[in-house]
């Protein structure tokens, strides 16, 4: 998912700073002061919700959120496999075509009707009906013929070929379990009213907590949900305050008007590290940056041309960007399959190296030929581009500076463009989002899954208006996508999929540029965080905000 930071207040609402009334008890939970039942985990988070709507959002946030608010059948354990969430079980059909899942009983939605089976059958057949309306969730239902309940805690998940079972479950992972009775009323003009309704005032939830305040761009506030099927909570509640300006949200955190940062900026790694009030978390993540050439219809056609593009890729300096922008938390990126994901990352890809006299005898051997103020010719114009940057992305700025300085070294001339995120995409994919037609490069990042297939999918024909955003069609790769999918064998599987990231690694739609390791902070103050390579706090797993607690 992309991340994306909005505008939104500096100041922190009295109601996020407030804590609950709070209780002992006796338990430890490996702490030494005890555990704290109770209270209000104030988050602070560099981004935003950009819908509460599951067919439409497309932040990280909003993803985060939705794991928390809705059940979903699996979701991933403290050691990245797969567990039950509203699942109690599962057992995949000897012929690999269906799954038949054991669903928990004593759920309720929050406004008091059962949870049951029968929202998860009505949830994926919603999606199988209509791919359109349901266009970002559709690729995860790919390959499900349907969904029946046969009876109010069985379901059975029925598709058109043999799968692999960590496919399937990954996709499932990613699908949150609507309440039909609420969602069945928005299905009108072919199903496109799914996408402008929002399920707010009040949000239905059947998560382990309820969405009660949401204020964009600024603040959404979470209280536990009494009836949720699953262990109970040890906090009352949660507040997710946003920051457009990440130095006021590290200032809150070091004066305790939040409890943690869901990411911390490398450059305040140092100041944050030495506060023995805080502590710092860093490991692998799933996070990388992306240059972004136009692979449909460029303003320019010679960037469709492969010499320009790998004279572009030996112009940037991976690791300057590494050492700048992230203060060495990083590493120069190879492939879209980030190092994070483990087995699936093509660790036999290297790095691009940063050859200046390479790139320009490429371009030479084109025959770019160079024009009298040092810019080259390329089809009887200058070779002057614009780079469409993300005003979110901290870094995307010095990033676009180093890529820029290495572009003058060859003889192309670039200039900056910041957008918000909303214009960045309609800048990017045409206001119909399926043009492709009106940009030559960009910046941006991406946060991966740990499964490939999501990374895989983006550059899918299939993904054209949803998250696909460089218009790359490539039919070789989507026939290995299809593949990859329905492949039973792991290691066959593991083989399409780095043969996936070679063809990209060749075709260049992504010029690769860092991967960005995990950073997050908390204070000493809590404890129970379950880190991941998508940090604590994210769209794969419950666990932390079940589990992080108080320290008596």
């Amino acid at each position: 998912m992309r991340r994306w930071i909005r505008l939104g207040a500096v100041a922190v609402s009295v109601a996020l700073v407030a804590a609950a009334c709070t209780k002992e008890t006796d338990g430890t939970n490996g702490t030494e002061g005890g555990m704290v039942e109770g209270g209000i985990y104030r988050l602070g988070s560099p981004s935003t919700i950009d819908s509460l709507n599951p067919f439409v959002a497309f932040e990280q946030d909003a993803y985060n959120m939705f794991m928390q608010i809705y059940p979903f059948l699996v979701y991933y354990d403290e050691n990245l496999e797969f567990t039950g969430d509203f699942a109690d079980g599962w057992e995949l059909a000897p012929d690999n075509t269906s799954i038949t899942f054991a669903t928990r009983s004593g759920g309720a939605w929050s406004d008091g009707d059962p949870l049951t089976a029968d929202d998860v059958a009505y949830t994926l057949n919603l999606i199988v009906r209509f791919p359109g309306p349901t266009g970002l969730m559709a690729g995860y239902a790919k390959h499900i013929t349907g969904a029946e309940a046969t009876d109010e805690n069985t379901v059975v998940v029925s598709y058109e070929q043999p799968i692999n079972e960590g496919w399937a479950l990954s996709q499932l992972l990613q699908i949150p379990i609507l309440p039909e009775h609420v969602w069945s009323q928005h299905e009108g003009d072919d199903g496109k009213d799914l996408k402008r309704f929002t399920n707010a005032d009040p949000t239905v939830s059947g998560g382990a907590f309820v969405l009660d305040n949401y204020e964009k761009r600024d603040i959404a506030q979470f209280s536990a949900n009494p009836g949720f099927y699953g262990p109970e909570p040890h906090i009352d509640g949660y507040g997710l305050k946003f920051y457009t300006n990440t130095d006021a949200m590290i200032s809150a955190l070091q004066n305790g008007e939040i409890d943690a940062v869901e990411t911390l900026p490398a450059t305040a790694y140092d100041a944050v590290k030495a506060n023995p009030d805080l502590v710092v978390l860093e490991g692998e993540g799933l996070n990388e940056d992306d240059f972004i050439i136009n692979s449909n219809k460029p303003l320019h056609e010679e960037l469709l041309d492969p010499a320009v593009r790998d004279a572009f890729a030996h112009a940037i300096n991976y690791q300057e960007m590494v050492d700048t922008v992230l203060d060495g938390h990083g590493s120069p990126a190879t492939t879209f399959v980030p190092p994070g994901s483990g087995e699936w990352h093509n660790a036999n890809l290297e790095p691009i190296a940063y050859d200046i006299d390479e790139a320009n005898r490429i371009l030479d051997d084109a025959g770019y030929e160079m024009g009298p103020d040092g810019v080259r010719i390329a089809n009887g114009h200058p070779m002057e581009y614009e780079v469409l940057t993300p005003n979110d992305v901290v870094g995307a700025d010095r990033e676009f500076q180093i890529i820029q300085g290495g572009f003058e070294q060859i003889g192309v001339k670039l200039s900056q463009k910041s957008l918000d995120p909303d214009a960045l995409f309609v800048a990017i994919a045409g206001p119909t989002w399926v043009d492709y037609d009106g940009f030559d490069l960009a910046i941006w990042d991406w946060y991966m899954l740990q499964d490939p297939d999501f990374a895989l999918s983006v550059l899918t024909c299939e993904q054209f208006g949803f998250w696909n955003d460089t218009g790359y069609c490539n039919e070789e790769y989507d026939a290995l996508y299809e593949e990859q999918g329905v492949t039973v064998d792991q290691a066959a599987r593991q083989e399409i999929v780095y043969r996936m990231q070679e063809i990209v690694y060749e075709d260049k739609p992504y010029i690769m540029l860092q991967y960005r390791d995990m950073l997050e902070a908390h204070s000493a103050e809590w404890e129970g965080f379950v880190f991941t390579p998508l940090g604590s706090y994210n769209n794969l797993t419950k666990l932390t905000l079940l589990n992080v607690h108080q320290v008596g």
